[in-house]
């Protein structure tokens, strides 16, 4: 074989063949080491370098001449060296191959990143030696640094997200583009009596199965629609779930397709909640909109509902209505005196008083503080009114036991009819409680004693 064809470790590293010259540059030529892009560094068995190429000395600052004779890990950042030396040193007691990644402290005191790899060089100096590679990876650990970042961005909000629907009311089901169960929430396992465990990789239609309500026929599960039409489906009343268990459960649905960031179909989400949960709700928000939240009574606008009907019904069968303006007497005092929450029990108990002494198709509103208002709709006779306005102040003048304490009310009660006193909301509240204004005065008079119960009719008003 021609002996020109047969590279030695001389011919790319001829430095380290001889001690001739320790400056890093060869006698004559050029080192074919030197020409490559990449960092190269040969040391003996024991990590002195002998040789270091143009890209290496680069990389790390220091002059070839700097380099030989100096321990390779001198070079070593040294938060990194005490690891890397053990890593060197298990390498070279097992003869074998070193690679790590590291950085080093430049000349200049900059750091950088560099990955290193050394193999056993057999034919070198004597005793063996190795051959040292070294790449800049600064960019590389700059983008590793970016997607670990990222990862972990991604980890919390998917965290959250967890978190998230695990504290909704809502049940919450995704699934792949085949339909197989992916993730589940909290409410969705209550829902389905099923583990999330249990169900991941399942397909949904034999986790639950949704039926109509009036018919009992089956129907294609919302996700299964979602992912075919491409599109949300929308929110369906009157579906049944029937649960692997048998049990039947009556719920609303929606489901919206799941895309992947081409804008690919990949799979679904599907929201359950039961039905009766909904309805619910609704009843809960309607009687909030139309009663006092304190006493459970009508409010001044379901009041106002109930007079424009009661009006038309007045109206329709010729019949006279009542409506009763009712304060409370020295409410402060008692405040003052028993505190804010006796108060508000006092008021509670008066509600249920109120109550107490109407029929079912009369109305009893909480006007605003301690003032009531009673719509006496079609009164049977004309001293009807009276009548009542005597039985509630005497049911409110019965001694309660409020905060410890014995307390009879006093009420101040206007009276006024439709329609000699009016023939809108407007015009007979403003009559009884101009007429209530007059009760009161008279209460407070030092004759009539510490409990007033006034008789005045409507036929005495003036």
């Amino acid at each position: 074989m021609d002996k020109h064809s047969n590279l030695r470790y001389r011919d790319f590293f001829p430095l380290s063949a001889g001690p001739k010259r320790r400056d890093g540059q060869r006698n004559d030529g050029f080192s074919l080491s030197d020409m490559l892009p990449l960092g190269i560094l040969v040391t003996d068995r024991n990590g002195i370098c002998l040789y270091s190429n143009a890209a290496y000395q680069e990389l790390s600052g220091w002059s070839g001449g700097e380099l030989i004779g100096s321990h390779w890990s001198a070079v070593i950042h040294p938060k990194d060296r005490e690891k890397v030396i053990k890593h060197w040193n298990d390498a070279v007691l097992g003869q074998a191959s070193f690679r790590c990644e590291s950085r080093i402290r430049r000349s200049d005191g900059k750091t950088v990143w560099v990955r290193r790899n050394a193999i056993l060089l057999a034919d070198a100096v004597s005793g063996h030696g190795y051959v040292h590679t070294a790449e800049d990876i600064a960019g590389f650990k700059s983008k590793q640094r970016a997607c670990q970042k990222a990862e972990q961005q991604l980890f919390e909000e998917r965290d959250r997200a967890r978190v998230t629907l695990d504290a909704i009311g809502d049940a919450v089901i995704s699934t792949d583009i085949n339909g197989l169960v992916t993730y589940m929430n909290l409410a969705a396992e209550s829902l389905t009596r099923c583990s999330r465990a249990e169900v991941l990789g399942q397909p949904l239609n034999e986790i639950i199965q949704l039926c109509e309500v009036t018919t009992g026929h089956r129907v294609d599960d919302p996700a299964h629609r979602a992912i075919h039409s491409d599109g949300p489906v929308a929110l369906e009343a009157n579906m049944l779930v029937v649960i692997n268990n048998g049990v039947e459960v009556e719920v609303e649905d929606t489901a919206a397709p799941v895309h992947d960031r081409k804008g690919t179909v990949v799979g679904a989400v599907i929201v359950f909640r039961e039905a009766r949960f909904s309805q619910e709700a609704m009843n809960r928000m309607v009687h909030l909109a139309q009663h006092d939240a304190l006493t459970g009574l009508q409010n001044r606008n379901a009041f106002y509902e109930r007079f424009d009907q009661a009006l038309a019904m007045a109206r329709r069968h010729d019949k006279q209505m009542g409506l009763l303006f009712i304060d409370l007497d020295n409410f402060k005092g008692i405040n003052d005196i028993l505190g804010h929450q006796a108060g508000d029990m006092i008021l509670s108990a008066l509600a249920g008083k109120l109550r107490s002494c109407v029929r079912a198709a009369d109305t009893v509103c909480r006007y605003g503080g301690d003032e009531f208002v009673v719509l006496l709709s079609e009164l049977a006779r004309p001293d009807h009114i009276d009548a009542v306005a005597e039985k509630i102040r005497r049911a409110a003048a019965v001694p309660m036991h409020i905060g410890g304490q014995e307390v009879s009310l006093q009420l101040s009660i206007g009276m006024s009819v439709y329609p000699d006193n009016g023939e809108s909301v407007e015009d007979l509240v403003r009559s009884a409680d101009v007429d209530m204004y007059r009760i009161k005065n008279l209460n407070r008079s030092p004759f009539t004693g510490s409990l007033i119960i006034a008789t005045d009719s409507l036929r005495q008003l003036t």
